[in-house]
């Protein structure tokens, strides 16, 4: 760990840091001016700043520009007078961690300053890691699993399935195993299937021949073509039509395929990489998907776990975004407090690693100052949470908790009350509801009662969630946390009356 930089013209001030630190075995370099410091940052780089902001010569505010320029990760705190409110903003608005008020007291200092230095640390950890792991991160051991995976497949020619929720990383996941495999120095062709049109989606894999139909001008390559001697990846699979299916068992079995209107079969080198979020056997079982095809693919599955089953890594992949999101936007990263990391911590995310992204994009442009606190969250995040928490209070009750954190609070004590009423109050809960019902379908023998009740569970949330959008079902997906490709074909899988393009 490298040392902790003070800067002051005030020898008593640097005497008593230095003594206060190194009881607690923090090791520190201390400079009169700002200008040494200045010098020796040529040379190197403390792991945190403290330095006065009026002294001779450089002043702070001029010594944290130019430290944000350089090491703009690293965290600095300004010393000022409690009369110095004006340097204190400035302080804050070029990027300073915090602020120490003279005269101030030695405990609180240190722990400010070891505050510090656990974000600095952080800092770094992420930065080493963004190196190491730079296509996909997490150190939860769901997610050790499936780099082990990727490892032992992507030296393989082998089919691969890849399963897990919309938004949990199955592209990534595509793009690793071609990095490193054998066919990396070819192309990789990444193709949505339940994004094209299905008149169109035969042309797109398979290229067509001019004049093969009304606007076919000139000879086209398909996606089978342009991945040739690379890796083809197929994301929602379990969209593509059923006839579409049997053109793609040909081409997984024999290596052989025609162009659209074409009569000369052309050879295939491409390895063949699917994704479905969706439960590809029952689509097997409804007739709504060969069951050779998934055969084929499912020579080996790789599941992906949600971002609710790898909660450790949030906070990970919450640094990471963010400061992903400020170096496209030419910012400064910002910080996430312990109780916003916490709340982050705790969602439930469904839309997983692309709604977590999404959501640390909005931060770096929308959340007030450099460090963000749970308030600073999206509204509709926060009221979820409160809302999660005060299902059971009465409307009296409720209105009288008009913040969130406030709501938050007397829904977690209504929770508690709840949990100590009567059973009879519990039984009139929506889950003791569906316990019931569950049981009751299953004493009765009835079969696939989870895909039933699944399916009215569905059905349920996109008509709530239409009705709250006025029929807006754009805007609608964007509430329930799925992809718009999603709710359109849940739309006519479940058979509700479609709403409005946003």
């Amino acid at each position: 760990m490298k040392p902790i930089w003070i800067v002051d013209d005030d020898e008593s001030i640097r005497w008593v840091l230095e003594k206060a630190l190194a009881r607690e075995n923090l090791a520190t370099r201390s400079f009169s001016n700002g200008r040494d410091a200045l010098d020796e940052l040529e040379r190197s780089a403390p792991q945190v700043l403290v330095s006065d902001i009026r002294m001779p010569g450089e002043s702070g505010l001029a010594l944290l520009q130019t430290i944000k320029e350089k090491h703009p990760g690293l965290p600095v705190i300004i010393i000022t007078a409690f009369s110095d409110l004006d340097s204190a903003v400035a302080a804050f608005q070029g990027g300073a961690f915090e602020y120490l008020a003279k005269p101030f007291d030695i405990d609180k200092a240190v722990e400010l300053i070891r505050r510090a230095l656990e974000e600095s640390l952080r800092e770094t950890n992420v930065e080493q890691a963004l190196a190491e792991t730079p296509e996909i991160l997490g150190q939860a051991p769901a997610m050790q699993d499936v780099f082990r995976a990727i490892g032992r497949l992507s030296q393989s020619n082998v089919t691969v399935l890849i399963t897990g929720e919309s938004g949990s990383g199955k592209e990534l996941v595509a793009r690793a195993l071609h990095k490193h495999s054998p066919r990396a120095a070819q192309p990789f062709i990444a193709l949505n299937t339940a994004a094209i049109p299905k008149d169109l989606l035969e042309s797109e894999l398979f290229g067509h021949e001019r004049g093969a139909f009304t606007g076919a001008q000139t000879t086209r390559r398909g996606r089978f073509e342009q991945a040739e001697g690379g890796t083809l990846f197929l994301d929602e699979i379990g969209d593509m039509p059923f006839d579409l299916q049997t053109r793609l068992l040909r081409v997984l079995s024999d290596g052989h395929f025609y162009r659209v209107g074409g009569h000369q079969p052309l050879k295939a080198n491409v390895r063949v990489l699917a994704a479905t979020h969706q439960n590809l056997e029952q689509r097997v079982r409804d007739g709504l998907f060969r069951e050779d095809l998934y055969h084929r693919l499912n020579v080996i599955r790789l599941r992906l776990p949600s971002l609710r089953e790898r909660r450790e890594d949030i906070p990970l992949l919450t640094r990471h975004f963010l400061a992903q999101s400020a170096k496209q936007l030419g910012v400064e990263a910002k910080r996430m407090s312990e109780g916003a990391m916490q709340f982050l911590t705790n969602l439930e995310l469904h839309g997983n690693v692309r709604q977590l992204e999404n959501l640390c994009n909005w931060i770096t442009v929308m959340a007030p100052g450099q460090t963000v606190e749970a308030k600073d969250l999206p509204r509709d995040l926060t009221q979820e949470k409160s809302l999660a928490l005060t299902a059971s209070i009465a409307p009296d009750e409720a209105a009288t908790s008009a913040h969130p954190v406030e709501s938050m609070k007397n829904g977690i004590d209504a929770v508690a009350e709840r949990d100590a009423s009567s059973s009879d109050q519990r039984a009139e809960s929506w889950a003791s509801l569906l316990e019931t019902e569950t049981a009751k379908r299953l004493s009765a023998g009835q079969a696939e009662v989870m895909t039933e009740l699944a399916r009215q569970f569905e059905s349920i949330l996109i008509k709530t969630a239409l009705k709250h959008t006025n029929g807006r079902k754009n805007d609608a997906a964007v509430r329930l946390g799925i992809g718009r490709n999603t709710i359109t074909r849940k739309l006519h899988e479940l058979g509700i009356d479609a709403g409005k393009d946003d």
